[in-house]
């Protein structure tokens, strides 16, 4: 469709009239969700020596040593089998103790840059490895049914789970079967988070009611703590300020494949379509485009904004916006509570966003 836009004080721009992310409603089959478990595409490339450790910071370079090794000891037959197999490497055909690795660390220091690395590195077909973000997987748990799910990835080598964060009691019981499940199918877990395993839940409901629970998560896991600055910001300038709501529209009607919303109605948007399917609310954009960026008003909104965010930069789609800066979208209390880490997650993701949207102003 094509349109003509006019911009105050200017000539009107005869462009393709971008889309609009407020009139999409994806409708996602549960084989997408299934066959969309490999790491998105800003990690396609990714491998282990394309991750360059900081030099002050040890436990990066120890990190891919132990990962390495881990990948390497998954080559051998499925642990519910016969065959031998290393783990950490010892050679056992029942391993006990943890059965997977648990990167731990800040923003930004390359946690999920290598847990890609550890999918692709796996000596196992994909279809037999799985990778998705903690919601992807309790979303494909509510799309096949606990049964079915067991089932699904019970043949699978590995299961690597991005951004592993407890929001509510409901999801602490629910994943600790399905791990629990799957570890004893013989399928490995490597997970990527903020939070210690024996620390999860903690700030967000009474962590003291489910500690057998949470317990039970951390003893699938073996820690393994990487320390570092956001590689994002490191050596790179600050984030770019807002730009004016006339250069984002004349922005997003001369590029091809944008979108342009009013980050309000956006938001308004975001509640009507289920978290589980904004990576398909995603699908084609060259960019997105916002105007009037303003606080987010509750926190409801601002987890389905952090979903929006994290599947924003899977995908590498830059963000042009006006109005406020992104580190100003959550309030105080939101980011010196149970959330804060999410909150300051999604601050760092569409700040590097901004700045690969610079170039789109100057088209």
């Amino acid at each position: 469709m094509s349109s003509s836009h006019a911009v105050p004080g200017q000539s009107p721009i005869a462009e393709t009239a971008p889309l609009s992310l407020c009139a999409l409603e994806p409708r996602v089959p549960a084989d997408r969700l299934v066959a969309e478990m490999v790491p998105p595409p800003r990690f396609d490339s990714v491998r282990f020596d394309t991750y360059v450790p900081d030099p002050d910071q040890p436990s990066q370079t120890e990190a891919v040593k132990v990962l390495g090794d881990f990948a390497a000891g998954l080559g051998g037959a499925h642990a519910s089998g016969t065959g031998k197999r290393k783990w950490f490497g010892r050679k056992t055909a029942a391993p006990s103790g943890p059965r997977g690795v648990y990167l731990d660390g800040g923003y930004g220091v390359g946690k999920t840059h290598l847990l890609a690395s550890l999918w692709h590195a796996t000596p196992a077909a994909p279809a037999l490895k799985a990778f998705g973000t903690f919601v992807e997987l309790t979303n494909l748990v509510g799309a096949l049914g606990f049964q079915q799910t067991v089932q699904t990835l019970s043949g699978h080598r590995l299961l690597c789970i991005d951004e592993f964060e407890l929001d509510d009691p409901g999801d602490t019981v629910l994943v600790s079967s399905l791990l629990s499940r799957l570890v004893e199918a013989g399928v490995a877990l490597a997970a990527t988070s903020n939070t210690l395993p024996g620390k999860l839940g903690e700030g967000r409901f009474a962590a003291a009611d489910f500690l057998r629970e949470i317990q039970g998560l951390s003893a699938h896991f073996r820690p393994l703590r990487i320390d570092g600055e956001d590689y994002r910001h490191r050596g790179l300038p600050d984030a770019p300020p807002p730009f004016s709501e006339e250069q984002v529209t004349r922005a997003a009607y001369a590029t091809e494949g944008a979108s342009l919303d009013d980050f309000p109605a956006l938001l308004d948007h975001l509640a009507r379509v289920h978290p589980s399917r904004y990576g398909a609310l995603t699908d084609g954009l060259r960019a997105v485009c916002l105007t009037e960026v303003q606080p987010v008003a509750d926190q409801s909104t601002a987890l389905r904004l952090v979903v929006l965010a994290d599947r924003l930069y899977d995908r590498e789609v830059p963000v042009l916006a006006s109005g406020l800066p992104f580190d100003r979208l959550f309030s105080e209390e939101m980011l010196n509570g149970g959330y804060r880490k999410k909150y300051f997650r999604a601050i760092s993701r569409l700040t590097a966003l901004a700045r690969d949207a610079k170039t789109l102003v100057a088209q």
